[in-house]
């Protein structure tokens, strides 16, 4: 387990603390507002990183770990530097200006340091849970998506505290609402993905310097991008921001978007190309090898199966192909040589799990038993 329960407890304690700030700061029906608005745009973000996951998916507890690091741990982490950055601004820089430092400075760097460590924890801890630059970017989405939920929640409220829900001449909870919830809510899951790509390169490749270089790199790509983001909106009274938005983070977001299809496809072809050996092996039919080398193919087949013997058949064929995949995978790194260490006692572990995965599927969606192979002489 990523976290002990110590860890848990930590971690619920750093929510009721940011909640109990926010509804101090600005009431609790302005909180009740904020909370509202903010789970409007979190629901699609996490479904789209969900869609992504979607070849060997990530255990729900760590995803709900990363989702909870963000929105309590790595906010609380924040906000203490943000005010403090902020209070040091204003005293070194006059009235006013301690903001302008927090929001370019402080917060780009001391946020996603504070979001990245959790996706670090994870590249170092869980090394056979982490395959790759899709784990990463699935695992920095859901940090950063748990962030800017409760980072969301103050924003919304404050907007609604100060000017309610506004109109044609005073921007209130619907203008903020449009501006975080509608045209921007992947901003901090684009800057926070830096770090994930970062990590997931290190986690395949075979070149040391590239292992410590390539999240570093993440790291800081994550930081410029968040203080241009910042900064556009901070500077010039903020009439970069569009200008930012359109030019900037609109391409790049486009660009993560084309990046992660083509890793799927990438991701596609290595399971297509184990499919024969597992095969061969005795673990995988051959009538099976068109059901299990394509989504689309994966997806009918559970549709199928719940269609025909329910609930119970289609999860027991969901967890047959992600068996099929994570052992795909493992074994695609064990050539390359960037497997971890324990590859092989990991290697025995995952085939047992493929073996009674589908010994399952055998039992609730009808699949056909294999005939066990001679063992080799």
């Amino acid at each position: 387990m990523l976290l002990p329960v110590a860890g848990l407890v930590v971690l619920a304690a750093c929510g009721l603390i940011l909640l109990a700030v926010s509804t101090a700061r600005v009431g609790l029906r302005a909180e009740l507002v904020g909370v509202a608005g903010a789970l409007l745009p979190v629901g699609p973000v996490v479904a789209a990183f969900l869609w992504v996951d979607r070849w060997e998916p990530e255990p729900a507890r760590y995803l709900w770990l990363a989702f909870g690091w963000g929105a309590c741990v790595a906010t609380i982490t924040a906000l203490l530097i943000n005010n403090t950055a902020e209070a040091v601004g204003d005293l070194v820089l006059g009235k006013g200006n301690g903001d302008k430092v927090s929001a370019i400075f402080s917060a780009p760097l001391f946020e996603e340091a504070a979001k990245g460590a959790f996706v670090l924890a994870v590249f170092l801890k869980l090394r056979n849970e982490f395959d790759g630059v899709i784990d990463g970017i699935v695992y920095a989405g859901f940090v950063a998506a748990g962030f800017a939920f409760t980072e969301n929640i103050y924003y919304f409220g404050r907007a609604f505290a100060e000017h309610g829900f506004g109109d044609t001449t005073i921007p209130g909870v619907v203008t903020a609402f449009i501006l975080r919830g509608v045209l921007s809510p992947f901003t901090h899951p684009l800057f926070t993905c830096m770090i994930g790509i970062g990590a997931g390169i290190a986690a395949r490749t075979p070149h040391p310097q590239l292992r410590v270089l390539a999240p570093i790199g993440g790291y800081l790509a994550a930081v410029v991008l968040h203080a241009l983001w910042n900064g556009s909106a901070t500077l010039d009274g903020g009439k970069a921001f569009l200008t930012i938005y359109f030019l900037v983070m609109v391409p790049i977001f486009l660009t993560g978007v084309y990046f992660v299809h083509w890793h799927r496809r990438r991701e596609q072809k290595i399971v297509a190309e184990a499919l024969p050996t597992m095969v061969g092996e005795g673990f995988v039919a051959r009538t099976e090898t068109k059901r299990l080398a394509s989504l689309p193919a994966r997806r009918t087949w559970r549709q199928q199966a719940r269609r025909h013997s329910g609930p119970a058949a289609a999860r027991a064929v969901a967890d047959y192909q992600a068996a099929v995949s994570e052992l795909a995978f493992l074994r695609h790194a064990i050539t390359l040589g960037t497997a971890a260490p324990d590859a092989p006692g990991h290697e025995k572990t995952l085939i047992a799990m493929l073996a009674s995965t589908r010994d399952t599927a055998v039992r609730h969606a009808g699949l056909d038993r294999i005939e066990p192979l001679e063992p080799p002489r």
